[in-house]
């Protein structure tokens, strides 16, 4: 691996994560790249099962943590800045990336007849959480690089930047008709410009950015009926697998045959490593839409 891409040493949360979807694939690709990954989970205790299994895949010879999970909700702020200075204690008495992932999809119909209630509920996970979890990780992330060393006092020479990334999406862009949505709609636009407004604020000390996938066949999509998804997949330009490159380095993807598809989690991965690698280092403020092409016509 290029050592732009390298996260050798380096401690990173990603927060929504379970023993599959998006959040999974983001950190196997962190674990992958060398950081030690810690993974926050609410409800679905599966993550204990992808902490393992992380640990048991990346932990070769490394004498620190490598993967464990801790369960938090989000939305409620004390308990994310708790869970977040536990995390750093437990990891080296360091924050170098933050994967904020959280989020729950719209389970309603149109706004005058869903439920205020079901609105603040989106709103309060999906936009309240990532305030939430950047203002606690972005703490660490100021001391850091005023005071060059770990939260225990030793040397922290190697720290350039801590890097804020947040799942958003490309309803933060765009109305997915027919999907009535306004409210997860607009908590992913505020996500994007939230992590903006912070690229601004944080200039001198971290980076903040934002990846926003199309549908992908995990999470909030991963739901959804057959019928549903060859919908989705026939307004995605690139729902053909157009190579067998593509299908040999990317297992995940269906057999070239295949007549359509949606994203898979795997293919995030990419844009997930370089948001939290040197890579970006000149990148902040930035939205990178994976949808397959989705937005563009």
């Amino acid at each position: 691996m290029h050592p732009l891409f390298s996260l050798q040493g380096r401690t990173a949360i990603v927060s929504g994560v379970a023993n599959a979807g998006i959040g999974f694939a983001i950190a196997q690709i962190l674990a992958e790249a060398g950081a030690s990954v810690a993974i926050l989970y609410n409800r679905n205790k599966s993550a204990i099962d992808a902490a393992e299994t992380i640990s048991k895949s990346h932990g070769r010879e490394r004498e620190r943590e490598i993967g464990s999970a801790y369960q938090v909700d989000v939305a409620k702020q004390a308990d994310i800045e708790a869970v977040i200075a536990q995390i750093v204690r437990d990891y080296n008495g360091r924050l170098d990336i933050f994967v904020a992932n959280s989020g729950i999809a719209w389970d309603e119909v149109g706004v005058i007849d869903s439920s205020v209630a079901h609105y603040h509920q989106v709103m309060s996970t999906n936009l309240d959480g990532v305030y939430y979890c950047a203002r606690a990780a972005g703490w660490h992330f100021r001391r850091q690089a005023a005071e060059k060393t770990t939260i225990t006092g030793e040397v922290l020479n190697d720290f350039r930047s801590g890097s804020f990334v947040a799942t958003a999406s490309m309803s933060g862009h765009i109305v997915n008709v027919p999907h009535l949505q306004a409210a997860y709609n607009t908590s992913k636009a505020g996500v994007i410009h939230l992590c903006k407004s912070l690229a601004v604020e944080w200039a001198g000390f971290a980076r903040a950015n934002t990846v926003s996938p199309g549908f992908i066949d995990s999470g909030l999509t991963g739901e959804c009926s057959d019928e549903v998804k060859d919908s989705l997949s026939a307004k995605t330009p690139m729902r053909f697998v157009q190579t067998e490159h593509i299908t040999r380095e990317l297992s995940c993807v269906p057999d070239i045959h295949a007549t359509s598809r949606i994203g898979h989690p795997d293919e995030l991965k990419g844009a997930y490593l370089y948001l939290a690698s040197d890579a970006s280092s000149f990148t902040t403020g930035a939205d990178i839409v994976v949808d397959g092409g989705y937005c563009l016509p």
